[in-house]
């Protein structure tokens, strides 16, 4: 009697220590198939520069589940996540599964700062995108970490140390061990409305016993200003990055996967400025966008610039609570040492959507798209034009 009580009481203590025993099911997914113009499937032609919609080659899926658990004035969370990919060729594909986040974070442990949370595992860490390119223009993701939510008066404070590259299998093996320390202060209050999010991402190596790092450490350097408006907002993002972070600043790095082995990005230096939002058009539209010049200097082996502009449109006009049309138009322009770049994109969808708002999903869309390489050959024999015409679902849950 005495053990089943025991056991009894353990149950007990376990099932009124948790809020809720329920799990939270989250994720994103898209899936789609296309025609193009010669017989071929769906097209991708550069989407962080010319936008994303109705041009996209692949399906990606991603599936979470998290649980919070309360233990008095403390919340546990246990967050997971698989994600996968294949290029939708056929009813069943072989991918592989990865699993993209693991972790836990623990809020309360603090009792001066309650809100503040520490953390550890694997984890998509405060990740910055531009929904409608598909870039992100800050993402540390990986496996650490960290405190976040450290409270500085009004402002919050993350600090957090993530690992980034390291032993691959095979022969040519790394001779250092990569590690991103990320400190980011958020919630600094500007005029009304605004506030602003400085971040500093420090890209490391330790060496091997016997082996030489050949490229230098980078610092990447981010402000977000964000503008909150009575029809949407806006958000303006200036980055400098310095050595493998130059080099991702010129072009679209996120401030992962750091180059390393080579030192023919040591001198490499660049910066960026970005402006993106969504916004009311009146009572029926929608419109997002994004702006982005890039610039590069001394980008290889101490020489060598880059430069570019980009700019991409999306009008979502609302015809009721579920179907819309969209168009996207996208236009890029530049050079990378030496080698002019330029292209461009039309899409005109029509789309039914689980409510009426620009980022109201799942989304079901028909679309056709013209895609223009100007200064390449990404469409081989066909020319330097591409027309798509077909089918995606987008979901996020």
């Amino acid at each position: 009697m005495r053990k089943v009580s025991l056991i009894a009481a353990a149950v007990a203590a376990a099932v009124t220590a948790t809020s809720a025993f329920a799990v939270d099911f989250n994720g994103y997914a898209r899936a789609g198939a296309a025609i193009g113009g010669d017989g071929a499937g769906d097209s991708a032609f550069e989407k962080n520069k010319v936008g994303r919609l109705g041009n996209e080659d692949d399906n990606y899926y991603e599936f979470g589940f998290s649980e919070e658990l309360q233990t008095g004035e403390q919340s546990w969370k246990l967050e997971s996540m698989i994600a996968s990919s294949d290029k939708g060729q056929s009813g069943w594909e072989s991918s592989e599964i990865n699993v993209a986040q693991f972790n836990v974070q623990a809020k309360g442990l603090i009792a001066s700062d309650p809100e503040a949370v520490i953390w550890a595992g694997k984890r998509y860490y405060q990740r910055k995108d531009i929904h409608i390119t598909d870039f992100y223009f800050l993402n540390t993701s990986g496996t650490g970490g960290g405190i976040e939510n450290i409270s500085l008066g009004d402002q919050k404070l993350s600090l957090a140390f993530l690992q980034d590259g390291g032993d691959d299998e095979g022969d040519n093996k790394p001779a250092s061990t990569g590690y991103i320390f990320d400190a980011r202060l958020a919630n600094i209050g500007l005029w009304e409305d605004a506030s602003l999010e400085l971040a500093t991402a420090y890209n490391f190596a330790t060496e091997k016993d016997g082996r030489t790092e050949a490229a230098d450490d980078g610092i990447m350097l981010t402000g977000i200003v964000h503008q909150n408006m009575d029809n949407g907002f806006n958000q303006t993002i200036l980055q400098y990055g310095s050595a493998g972070y130059g080099d991702q600043i010129a072009g679209f790095g996120s401030g992962a996967w750091y180059s390393r082995g080579s030192d023919d990005k040591n001198d490499a230096k660049g910066y960026r400025i970005i402006n993106w939002g969504v916004m009311n058009v009146g009572s029926s539209m929608e419109l997002g966008h994004q702006l982005s010049y890039h610039n590069g200097s001394d980008l290889t082996d101490g020489e060598g610039d880059s430069d570019m502009f980009t700019a991409v449109v999306r009008p979502v006009y609302k015809w009721n609570d579920t179907m819309r049309t969209i168009g996207e138009v996208g236009f890029f322009d530049g050079e990378n040492q030496g080698t002019d770049q330029g292209g461009h994109k039309f899409t005109l969808a029509q789309a039914w959507a689980m409510g009426d708002s620009f980022w109201s999903r799942p989304e079901i869309r028909f679309y056709g798209t013209y895609i223009t390489d100007e200064e390449g050959d990404t469409f081989g024999d066909k020319g330097d034009s591409e027309f798509v015409t077909g089918v995606q679902l987008e979901a996020w849950w």
